[in-house]
């Protein structure tokens, strides 16, 4: 079986995102494994997994824009900021729709967002989430995430359905209890799908249950090339003799190969054998030259 490259996994509710990397771990047979951006054991959706060598592309994926799907509860707030927590408060002076949705909008563009206390980030080498279950509190920077676009649509008179798109780094649960601050009734997530990652989309998932009923063979075919998530670059393909020099992170000079590219474009460089690095076109002294970036095929 081919070891290298990415699982895009329909995770379902329940499981946490590196529960699911260590199940693909099995099933795959791979030592080396990891996801590309923690979906809560709450949330469901796409959770592209990177096997072998394609770990390599990590963080391009998380970089990446998110696409969610969610659902907003007013007139609650808890602890976690979503359904699951417990309930600090509760209030039935629910604001009209047109309210709702005009302050839904307040949010779309550059925002500040506090990180929840349980998230899987780490400060001080620790998880916020560790910290939280023992009962510890600290002191959260405020960071700056970009909401790209919120549509919304009313489900009843305490929930409406979100469909988000909007930066690496955004906390959907967050952006639910914020705008509940912002209605004075306060607000949670109720439920929260993925739908889009990287370049992948719920119609490039297979839920765990479907990967674990195929056979090795048939579990091979959903390997997807690493060179998918580059898919957007330039692709430049080298002579023998120019690939030798690139594997071994030597630059090699646009004149010589006969193209043009602008400085600073990301680049996939392929030889007769297929996609074996990621480069940058950079000014060198004597000119412009790809500068072999990442190794794929080491």
């Amino acid at each position: 079986m081919k070891k290298s490259g990415i699982i895009v996994l329909k995770k379902e509710e329940g499981i946490t995102s590196q529960g699911a990397v260590n199940r693909i771990k099995r099933l795959f047979d791979v030592k080396k494994a990891g996801h590309t951006g923690t979906l809560d054991p709450l949330a469901t959706g796409v959770l592209p997994i990177l096997v072998g060598r394609a770990v390599k592309a990590s963080e391009y994926m998380l970089s990446s824009d998110k696409y969610y799907k969610a659902t907003l509860r007013l007139g609650i707030t808890t602890d976690t900021e979503d359904i699951t927590g417990e309930v600090l408060t509760e209030c039935s002076d629910v604001p009209t729709e047109a309210q709702v949705l005009e302050k839904i909008q307040s949010f779309v563009g550059e925002i500040m967002q506090v990180p929840p206390m349980y998230s899987a980030l780490k400060v001080g080498g620790k998880k916020l989430c560790d910290m939280a279950r023992a009962g510890i509190e600290i002191e959260r920077e405020p960071r700056r995430v970009t909401v790209h676009s919120i549509k919304a649509e009313k489900i009843d008179d305490l929930r409406y359905a979100l469909d988000v798109h909007c930066s690496k780094g955004t906390y959907i649960r967050t952006l639910c209890a914020n705008i509940g601050a912002a209605l004075g009734c306060g607000g949670v997530m109720e439920t929260l799908q993925r739908t889009r990652a990287s370049v992948f989309t719920l119609e490039d998932a297979r839920a765990l249950g479907e990967i674990e009923a195929l056979s090795i063979e048939e579990r091979e075919e959903l390997i997807i090339p690493t060179e998918k998530v580059f898919e957007a670059y330039e692709k430049v393909t080298l002579s023998p003799f120019f690939a030798r020099l690139a594997r071994c992170g030597v630059e090699i000079y646009l004149k010589k190969i006969g193209i043009s590219l602008d400085i600073g474009a990301l680049v996939t460089l392929y030889d007769e054998k297929g996609f074996f690095a990621l480069g940058e076109v950079r000014e060198f002294d004597t000119g412009a030259a790809i500068k072999p970036i990442k190794q794929f095929d080491v």
